[in-house]
C-alpha cells in the first residue's frame, strides 16, 4: 500500500492513523533521495524534517494557517505534502518549482524565504495583522538552530514574547546550519537537549489532570507549583525568560509525540516556543554521516551517495588555499566567516590556523563590524561571505569600515548569477552597493589564477577597504591575461567598429560575441575591467578611442552600467553607450547558461544587441 500518491494536503493527512503516517514518512524519504539524486538540491535538511513536516501539516492547514520558514531550503517536504509531488521532476530548473517557498507557486507557501533569521519577525507581523483584522487562523514558524545564531532572530523573539499574540515558533534543533553551529546559543541549546525528562513529566502531568473532574481549574490553581517543579527539573531557558511558553525538547522523529505537542501548543493561545530535536540527513545513511556534503548537493548515485561528474577546483577552493599561503607569510592576517567555513573554502585555513579563523554563526553584520575592530587594532581581517548575504551588512560596511578607511578585505563569494537557488541567492546587487561606498576598491578576477594575484594585492599591498568578488564554480575563463593593479583596464582585442566592455568571467561571452561579429565582417574591441571601483577614466578613454560601446554587466539595473554610461558620456561626448544587464526584475532559478540566454548576456544576445546599437 502506497500512501504518498494520495496525499495532497491537510484534509488527507488527518484521515491517517499512526501506522499510515509512519509509512508515509518512509515513502517521503525514498521520494526525496530518488528525486534529489536526479536534480540536485538540499537533501540532508529535508530528510531531517520529515516527521516534523508531517506533524505540522496534520495539525495545521497551511492553505489557511500561515507557515513561515526560516531560510526555506527545508521546505521540500512541505511542498510534497501540499500537492507538488509531480513538480519535483523539474525542481530548481528553469520554469520548474523553486527550492524555496514561493507564494506564486501555492497558497500554502506563506512567504518567500531564502535568508536566515527573519521568520519570527515575519510571523509576528502576520499574527498582528490577523488580530487587527479580526480574522481566525494560526501562525507558525520553523526556525533552525543555525538561523537562531543570527541577531535578527532575537529581535523578533524579544518582540513576539511580549506581544501576547498567539503563535507557535518551532525551533528545529539539529546542531547544524551548514557546518556545525558555534556560539553561546548553540551551547545553551545543547544543554537543553539533555533535559527531555522534563517534557515527559509535563505531558504525563497534563494528561492526568485532563481525566480528573475539575482538572482545568486544578491545573490553573497549581500553576505556580508546576513552575517550581519545572525549575527543579529543568533550569529556566532563555525563551522562558523572554516570556514564551517553552515546550520541549522533544524527539523530532517521534511523530505521535510531535502531533500531540503541536496540538497542545496550538491550544495555548499564547506565544509558544516548541523545541524539536532532529537529525540532519535522518534515514539515509550517507547523508547522516556527511550532512554538510548533502546540505546542497548536485546529482548523485543514491545507492552509493557518490556525486556524479568530476569536481573541478572552484574559485572558493583557490581563495581558501591562497589565503592560507598568505597567512603563513603574515601573522596579522585572519579570516572571518558567517557559518560557512566549508562553503567559502576556509576549512584548510581553519586546520592550519585555528586561532585565526573566526566563525561567527549566521551573523553577517557582526562579522563585518568585528572585522572593523580587528583592523583598527592592527590585524588584517579577510571576511568571506556570499554576495547575497553580504547585503545584510551594508550599514556596517559604511559605518564600521569605510568611514575610518580601515583595511578590511571582503571576499565576496558567489558573485553574479548562482543558478538553481534563484532570486534569493543571486549575487547581483553587490557591484552597485559596494560602488557607492567611499574609498572602497572592488576587484573582479576572470579566472582562478587572477584571483590569486588580486587576493595577494588586496591583503598585502592595498590600504583601506577592498572587495574581491568571484563567482560560484570553477575557472572557466578563456583568457589568461594578467591584470594591472594601477590600470584596472585590460584590452583583450582591438577593433575599429565598436567596443564591448565587461568584467569577470563574462569575458568569455564577450570574446565569443566578438567572434560572431567577426564572421559578419565587423572588427570589435573587447575590454575587461579588473577594477570595478574606482575606474580609471583616462585608461578607459584610451582603450575606447571614441567607439560606440556595449557594456555587459551581470548585475541588477542601475549599478556599474549606469556609472560607466555617465563616465563614457563625459570623457567621450561623441560616443554612445548601451547597457545589457539583468534588468529591474528579480532573476528566477535555472542554469547560469539559461539565465544568460534569457537576459541577453550570452554571446548571441550580446552580438545581436551590438548590431542594434551600431545601427542606431
Amino acid at each position: 500500500m502506497h500512501i504518498l500518491p494520495n496525499i495532497g494536503g491537510h484534509d488527507d493527512l488527518v484521515k491517517l492513523n499512526d501506522e499510515e503516517r509512519a509509512l508515509l514518512c518512509s515513502e517521503i524519504r525514498e521520494f526525496l533521495v530518488s528525486s534529489v539524486s536526479r536534480t540536485g538540491g538540499h537533501l540532508a535538511s529535508n530528510l531531517g524534517i520529515v516527521e516534523l513536516s508531517v506533524a505540522i501539516e496534520t495539525v495545521f492547514d497551511t492553505m489557511k494557517d500561515r507557515l513561515v520558514f526560516d531560510v526555506g531550503h527545508q521546505s521540500y517536504v512541505h511542498k510534497i505534502l501540499t500537492g507538488r509531488q509531480a513538480d519535483f521532476e523539474h525542481l530548481r530548473q528553469f520554469g520548474g518549482i523553486s527550492g524555496f517557498p514561493k507564494p506564486n507557486e501555492s497558497q500554502s507557501d506563506a512567504f518567500v524565504a531564502g535568508h536566515a533569521s527573519s521568520s519570527v519577525s515575519i510571523a509576528l507581523g502576520m499574527a498582528r495583522a490577523r488580530t487587527l483584522q479580526k480574522q481566525d487562523y494560526n501562525v507558525v514558524t520553523v526556525i533552525g538552530d543555525g538561523a537562531a545564531t543570527g541577531g535578527m532572530a532575537y529581535e523578533g523573539l524579544n518582540d513576539a514574547a511580549v506581544s501576547k499574540e498567539p503563535m507557535v515558533i518551532i525551533l528545529n534543533d539539529n546542531a547544524m546550519s551548514i557546518d556545525p553551529n558555534v556560539g553561546g546559543i548553540a551551547r545553551h541549546l545543547s544543554k537543553l537537549r539533555s533535559s527531555d525528562e522534563y517534557l515527559k513529566f509535563k505531558i504525563r502531568y497534563r494528561n492526568f489532570l485532563k481525566k480528573m473532574p475539575g482538572g482545568g481549574a486544578f491545573y490553573r490553581f497549581t500553576s505556580n507549583l508546576k513552575n517550581r517543579i519545572k525549575r527543579v527539573i529543568l533550569p529556566s531557558t532563555i525563551f522562558e525568560n523572554m516570556g514564551f511558553t517553552y515546550l520541549g525538547p522533544v524527539d523530532g522523529h517521534d511523530l505521535p509525540d510531535l502531533i500531540d505537542l503541536l496540538r497542545a501548543a496550538r491550544g495555548l493561545n499564547a506565544p509558544v516556543l516548541v523545541h524539536v530535536l532532529t537529525k540532519k540527513g535522518y534515514g539515509y545513511e550517507f547523508a547522516e554521516k556527511q550532512p554538510s556534503k548533502f546540505h546542497g548537493i548536485g546529482k548523485f548515485d543514491p545507492a552509493t551517495g557518490e556525486t556524479l561528474g568530476a569536481k573541478s577546483v572552484s574559485f572558493s577552493d583557490v581563495f581558501g588555499q591562497t589565503l592560507t599561503e598568505i597567512a603563513k607569510e603574515n601573522d596579522r592576517v585572519c579570516a572571518i566567516t558567517a557559518a560557512m567555513p566549508g562553503g567559502t573554502g576556509l576549512l584548510g585555513f581553519r586546520k592550519e590556523f585555528p586561532d585565526r579563523l573566526f566563525d561567527v554563526g549566521i551573523a553577517e553584520e557582526h562579522a563585518v563590524s568585528m572585522a572593523g575592530g580587528l583592523a583598527k587594532q592592527g590585524m588584517v581581517p579577510v571576511v568571506a561571505i556570499y554576495s547575497t548575504f553580504l547585503q545584510r551588512s551594508y550599514d556596517q560596511i559604511l559605518q564600521d569600515i569605510s568611514m575610518l578607511k580601515l583595511h578590511v578585505v571582503l571576499a565576496v563569494d558567489r558573485a553574479g548569477l548562482v543558478g538553481d537557488d534563484g532570486e534569493t541567492h543571486h549575487g547581483v546587487f553587490d557591484v552597485g552597493f559596494l560602488g557607492q561606498v567611499p574609498g572602497m576598491t572592488v576587484l573582479a578576477p576572470c579566472c582562478t589564477e587572477e584571483l590569486k594575484e588580486m587576493l595577494r594585492w588586496a591583503v598585502l599591498e592595498c590600504s583601506g577597504p577592498v572587495a574581491v568578488r568571484y563567482p560560484r564554480g570553477g575557472d572557466g575563463a578563456v583568457t589568461g591575461s594578467s591584470w594591472d593593479a594601477d590600470s584596472g583596464v585590460v584590452s583583450h582585442r582591438q577593433g575599429t567598429d565598436g567596443a564591448i566592455i565587461t568584467y569577470g568571467t563574462l569575458i568569455n561571452q564577450a570574446l565569443e560575441a566578438a567572434d560572431i561579429l567577426a564572421q559578419q565582417g565587423l572588427s570589435v574591441s573587447v575590454i575587461r575591467l579588473t577594477k570595478l571601483n574606482p575606474i580609471s577614466a583616462s585608461r578607459l578613454e584610451a582603450a575606447l578611442a571614441g567607439q560606440k560601446v556595449i557594456l555587459i554587466a551581470e548585475e541588477a539595473i542601475g549599478g556599474l552600467g549606469a556609472d560607466l554610461s555617465c563616465m563614457i558620456h563625459q570623457i567621450l561626448p561623441d560616443s554612445s553607450a548601451a547597457v545589457i544587464d539583468l534588468g529591474r526584475e528579480y532573476v528566477t532559478h535555472g542554469t547560469v547558461a539559461k539565465l544568460y540566454e534569457k537576459h541577453g548576456l550570452d554571446a548571441a544576445g550580446i552580438a545581436d544587441r551590438f548590431l542594434e546599437v551600431r545601427k542606431s
